[in-house]
């Protein structure tokens, strides 16, 4: 005698991957669009973008605060996917920080309507949770590498370089400078003084 147990288990499995599939789908709908325009976005937007309803979009967001915070997330985890591995493999000794700083840039860069989306909603465009603990983690690994290379001064720290990560972040919101000329003039102040140097 046979049993149903197969088909009930790969039906089971597929509304899983259907709600998966869904949730991508709204995610990248929704940073695409708040990207291009920011906290106008609305949700019924987002659902047509998607190519879903507006209930399945709210199964997986209950509001548009949610759903901005997962794309604001979803851009940060792709930061720290690089911090992981691109910079602290950064082939010239000490250039692993560099290189996280002008990357955030141009992540920052490419979708200043998405932070202006996520400022809206939650007040800070900043990372939060455990993707902000891995990028402390990642960042006070690419001090600590470029420290031991002679390339950053000392006493540089984890909440130094968020301060600076706020600076780059100001300023391509604002679009009130240069913001790569900003990192090059910070790399300078990153640097070991000297023993004559002052301060």
């Amino acid at each position: 005698m046979s049993t149903s147990t197969p088909p009930a288990a790969s039906a089971g499995r597929r509304p899983r991957a259907d709600a998966e599939r869904n949730r991508a789908l709204v995610l990248a709908a929704a940073r695409a669009l708040f990207e291009e325009r920011g906290e106008e976005v609305q949700m019924p937007e987002v659902a047509r973008a998607a190519g879903v309803g507006i209930g399945t979009l709210y199964r997986h967001f209950p509001s548009k605060q949610a759903l901005v915070e997962a794309a604001a997330e979803q851009r940060f985890a792709g930061v720290l996917r690089l911090a992981l591995t691109d910079c602290l493999q950064e082939p010239e000794a000490g250039q692993g920080l560099a290189r996280y700083l002008r990357h955030v840039g141009e992540a920052l860069d490419r979708s200043p309507g998405l932070t202006a989306a996520a400022l809206s909603a939650v007040g800070s465009s900043a990372p939060g949770g455990e993707t902000l603990g891995r990028l402390e983690e990642a960042v006070a690994a690419l001090i600590v590498q470029g420290q031991a290379a002679g390339a950053l001064r000392e006493d540089l720290t984890v909440a130094d370089v968020y301060m600076i990560v706020g600076g780059l972040s100001g300023i391509i919101r604002t679009g009130s400078g240069d913001w790569r000329r900003f990192l090059d003039l910070t790399f300078d102040g990153l640097r070991p003084r000297g023993p004559g140097a002052a301060g």
